[in-house]
């Protein structure tokens, strides 16, 4: 009987799925640059490689290195998963928008709505990085939400 027990021990996970951006979580491009647009078309969605902050997971506005079709690539998370406070918005899935080094979008237009919250965030983060601009991210996005 104890073969059986310790069998479905095994077998179940009963712990909560985690729904922060971490190592290795695979994300969603939404901006129409190039890359992005064939990785998501092939099925092959981008993973988080590295995070650029000391806890080591990514929430909105917090930039990361992302692998995406063998290629290391740098963007801005625009939307997660995980729960947020009450004035921001979750998402079904966990949005992201590459950018280049200066910190300019390598697309035209961001095709999801992006939290008003993300103005006030990357304000913050524009203060403390010399040469970085945010502002053109802000400016290609449709709607806020």
């Amino acid at each position: 009987m104890a073969f059986i027990s310790s069998f479905y021990s095994r077998a179940f996970h009963f712990s909560a799925p985690k729904n922060h951006i971490m190592k290795l979580t695979r994300l969603r491009v939404v901006d129409n640059s190039e890359l992005g647009q064939k990785a998501m078309a092939e099925g092959k969605p981008p993973k988080c490689i590295h995070i650029y902050n000391k806890k080591g997971i990514g929430t909105i506005g917090d930039k990361i290195l992302v692998a995406i079709k063998g290629e290391k690539q740098k963007a801005i998370i625009v939307g997660v998963k995980k729960k947020q406070p009450k004035n921001i918005p979750s998402c079904d899935t966990n949005n992201i928008v590459l950018i280049d080094e200066a910190g300019s979008p390598l697309g035209t237009r961001i095709s999801l709505p992006i939290p008003i919250m993300l103005r006030t965030i990357l304000k913050k983060k524009n203060l403390g990085v010399k040469g970085v601009d945010y502002t053109k991210l802000l400016a290609i996005a449709k709607t806020f939400v």
